[in-house]
């Protein structure tokens, strides 16, 4: 990622600041630095004996390639459906001027930072929970799912302290113009930043528990959650301003999370009783 993040980086000065290339060569330059750390990470994995890449791996294997699919093909369809949900969000935005639209992109920008760690918790849950499930360990499965929701919620805290005490000024490196027009954006984005990091703990169980669902082998609830998310990010995006005004948009995203984090809480409770030592 650091490879990556450096070349995507400089080539962006390249190609869009000295070449003129715009979008486009914004474009270029994330697919280039992605590729070389592709061929980086496939260098190291060549350097580990256990999972060398050998001329027979590349030979067909049509009942795990089935499996495979199996299990990847719900997750997949949850992103393309959670997706969709963002994209109706923004045209809802689209209709509010650029200056929301600015302020409403500014927070977004820091949307990535908000969930970085929870993204990061998830992956170790999934992977902790199934190599436990593997090895017939659920009390450390139970365990290790209830220290990871502990450090989650302690995460998303210090996180929501850190947004709602320096947000405003964080905010103010992606936005520029007229002094009267940043202080309208930044009162947006602010606005925006501070209601996502007050519900930010929602958003972090729900990683949690999605993740030690999938560690379990179902990915059918998790999809269900992204349904769950869309649906409730869309109904509220379209019917909530009109009831309360632009400020509406804002509780899109809450509503989701929390939709989803409560499908996702109940389901894990009722899966994991299922599992005695």
């Amino acid at each position: 990622m650091t490879v990556a993040a450096l070349i995507n980086v400089g080539l962006d000065l390249l190609f869009v600041a000295v070449f003129g290339w715009g979008v486009a060569g914004a474009a270029v330059a994330t697919v280039i630095a992605q590729g070389f750390s592709a061929l980086y990470c496939l260098m190291v994995l060549r350097k580990i004996p256990d999972i060398r890449l050998e001329k027979q791996d590349f030979y067909r294997q049509p009942a795990m390639s089935l499996r495979l699919l199996k299990v990847a093909t719900p997750l997949a369809i949850q992103n393309v459906i959670i997706s969709i949900g963002g994209l109706t969000v923004q045209y809802v935005v689209n209709g509010f001027g650029f200056l929301f639209v600015a302020g409403f992109t500014a927070s977004n920008k820091l949307y990535g930072v908000l969930e970085m760690a929870a993204v990061s918790y998830g992956y170790a849950i999934t992977t902790y929970v199934g190599q436990n499930l593997g090895a017939k360990k659920y009390q450390r499965i139970r365990k290790g799912v209830h220290s990871g929701t502990y450090m989650a919620l302690l995460t998303s805290v210090a996180i929501s302290g850190v947004m709602v005490l320096f947000g405003r000024n964080i905010l103010s490196l992606f936005v520029s113009g007229e002094p009267e027009q940043i202080r309208q954006v930044l009162d947006i984005a602010y606005k925006y930043l501070f209601i996502m990091a007050i519900f930010l703990w929602v958003l972090y169980l729900l990683y949690v528990y999605r993740s030690a669902i999938q560690g379990l082998g179902n990915t059918l609830i998790p999809l269900a959650s992204g349904i769950a998310e869309f649906v409730m990010r869309v109904s509220v995006a379209l019917l909530l301003p009109k009831l309360i005004g632009e400020d509406g948009i804002f509780y899109a995203e809450i509503c989701a999370w929390t939709s989803a984090a409560v499908l996702l809480f109940i389901s894990y409770m009722i899966i994991i009783r299922k599992y005695k030592e």
